[in-house]
């Protein structure tokens, strides 16, 4: 082979290398620092970038992007002196790629030192429960203190988020029981709300239901008074207006008696005092003459008013004829008068017509 040919392929090949090494394509959202003899020149932009082959350094590309960094979980002692882990999540970006190259050899691993000594110092002001009811506040202070220390690396830290809170296995389990303790209480409480509610409405309602049951009473015993009332008044009415006697009143006083003996439970009964005043009045009913009937009353009434009339007109027939025969003896002269007929007084007469009417007198015999 001509070594000429051989000199101008190797000249041709390393043209072609020392173009390929002049152009740099950077993609969107990328950035990579240049060093020209040792010394930073500039930083290539995102597109297409010409350097000085052999004479320019290009270094990595540095990622503008917004990062999310996951830090393992870190001891943190609090307040009241119990240990729990912390695990953080932190988002930053890189917003100088100069200053994220040459002010700090490792900034992702001087992020999670800063990270881990400022939780340490706002966490150890905080008690556990604080801590674990505090995140925003825990987050906003980290998120300022990491903001102040990493503006001079080129870094801004947007936001730090704290992924989960460990505390020790002891305090889990006084923490459950606290937490049970506490829901068993609401339990309870919630249970005597609802039997007190219950209780209250129960006795609403017995009050309601007695009140009306008292109402119903009341108005039923008044219609009830008022009808025994109209009762009585009908039959003491009744009563006065029939005019009875007392052995009738005894008689039915008799009457009532066997009502005391009824019932299969009575084996004893009292047998009042007035029951022997009673059979004394049925017994003198008995034996007697018994009363005349309202009929016969009438009729001997009217059997009286007539014998009256009737001696009344005898009486004045005598005194009318004594009247003409004194009149007679005045003209004639002196003359012997005979005596009258007595004259039968209106009483007499009503006595004789009662005894004629009067009935014949019966007479029974009664064994009791």
């Amino acid at each position: 082979m001509d070594p000429l040919l051989v000199v101008g392929f190797l000249i041709a090949l390393f043209a072609v290398f020392t173009v390929l090494r002049s152009v740099r394509i950077v993609p969107q959202a990328r950035a990579r620092n240049v060093e020209r003899l040792g010394r930073y020149h500039t930083t290539l932009k995102p597109g297409l970038n010409f350097v000085i082959p052999y004479i320019d350094r290009v270094y990595p590309m540095i990622d503008l992007r917004e990062q999310v960094v996951s830090f393992r979980p870190q001891p943190v002692i609090t307040e009241d002196n119990l240990v729990v882990e912390i695990d953080t999540v932190l988002y930053f970006q890189v917003t100088d790629p100069r200053a994220a190259a040459y002010e700090i050899a490792n900034y992702i691993q001087a992020v999670e030192q800063l990270t881990v000594t400022t939780l340490r110092n706002v966490v150890g002001s905080l008690d556990l429960e604080m801590t674990l009811t505090s995140r925003d506040t825990i987050n906003s202070q980290l998120r300022g203190v990491l903001d102040e220390a990493t503006g001079k690396w080129g870094i801004r830290v947007n936001r730090v988020e704290i992924k989960a809170i460990d505390p020790p296995k002891t305090i889990k389990e006084a923490m459950e029981k606290q937490m049970r303790a506490e829901r068993d209480k609401r339990a309870a409480i919630l249970n005597a709300e609802g039997q007190r509610q219950s209780q209250i409405l129960t006795a609403e309602g017995d009050k309601q239901s007695a009140i009306l049951r008292a109402e119903g009473e009341r108005s039923a015993a008044i219609l009830k008074a008022e009808g025994q009332s109209r009762a009585i008044d009908e039959v003491f009415q009744a009563v006065h207006r029939n005019d009875p006697d007392p052995k009738l009143l005894a008689y039915q006083y008799l009457q009532v008696l066997p009502e005391l003996a009824k019932g299969d439970g009575n084996t004893f009964w009292v047998i009042p005092s007035e029951v022997t005043s009673a059979l004394q009045g049925v017994s003198k009913a008995f034996t007697e003459s018994l009363p005349r009937s309202s009929a016969a009353r009438e009729d001997s009434r009217s059997g009286e008013a007539a014998a009256g009339e009737a001696a009344d007109r005898r009486a004045a027939e005598r005194a009318a004829a004594a009247a003409v025969a004194e009149a007679a003896e005045t003209d004639t002269g002196p003359r012997q008068i005979a005596a009258p007929a007595p004259v039968l007084a209106p009483a007499d007469g009503l006595a004789d017509l009662r005894e004629e009417q009067r009935p014949k007198q019966e007479h029974r015999d009664v064994t009791f």
